[in-house]
């Protein structure tokens, strides 16, 4: 078969995959943190739909560039953008954009957070570093912010008190623990930050 000449086949939306005709009103919100923090794992474990992730295997190409410090048993990392969606009523719906962590590719931040109302900071214990840039760059970008602490097998446990004086998070910005490869905890998340967002619009208004 002459591949040059074939053009791919269109398939439709599977049923479920469809956007409800209920929905009135879509928001961007953007999954955030470094290197194998679970930005994947929870757009995948939420998301209502087949989520596109851009994946590659991790190559020699990144030895002396990526700092694999924590996540060493990773094989491979997100180059451009994970998507996913979640319908949090008949009428809101999420679009989820998980960013690349590692810095190399941070590049690609600016265009992501175009239009994005709110974002998910997401934070492994045993890299905790990692955390003050991203922050840095969402304070930089006025995109107001929530921040998850993903469970590892045999990460450092602290008390969320410790985590925010840590981060030095400020008493006002959610701070929750969860698992990203659970849907319900995921799903936590994202209320969290919708909460969030609203308390905010509240605050301007009143």
């Amino acid at each position: 078969m002459d591949f040059k000449n074939s053009e791919p086949a269109l398939t439709a939306p599977l049923s479920e995959e469809r956007l409800p005709h209920t929905a009135s009103a879509a928001v961007k919100i953007v999954v955030v943190g470094g290197f194998g923090v679970g930005k994947t794992t929870l757009v995948g474990s939420v998301s209502e739909i087949r989520p596109l992730t851009t994946e590659e295997t991790m190559t020699q190409a990144g030895v002396g560039i990526d700092d694999p410090a924590g996540v060493e048993r990773k094989t491979a990392t997100t180059v451009a953008m994970d998507f996913g969606r979640i319908s949090i009523t008949d009428e809101l719906v999420l679009y989820l954009f998980g960013t690349p962590g590692q810095e190399r590719f941070w590049f690609l931040w600016n265009g992501l957070f175009e239009g994005a109302l709110g974002a998910v900071v997401l934070v492994d214990t045993r890299r905790l570093e990692v955390s003050f840039d991203v922050m840095g760059r969402l304070e930089e970008s006025g995109v107001p912010f929530v921040v998850a602490v993903n469970s590892f097998a045999g990460s450092p446990v602290y008390s969320l008190d410790e985590l925010r004086a840590a981060l030095d998070l400020p008493s006002g910005v959610p701070l929750l623990a969860c698992d990203a490869r659970r849907r319900d905890s995921s799903r936590d998340v994202l209320m969290t930050l919708m909460h969030y967002l609203h308390s905010l619009v509240v605050t301007e208004t009143s």
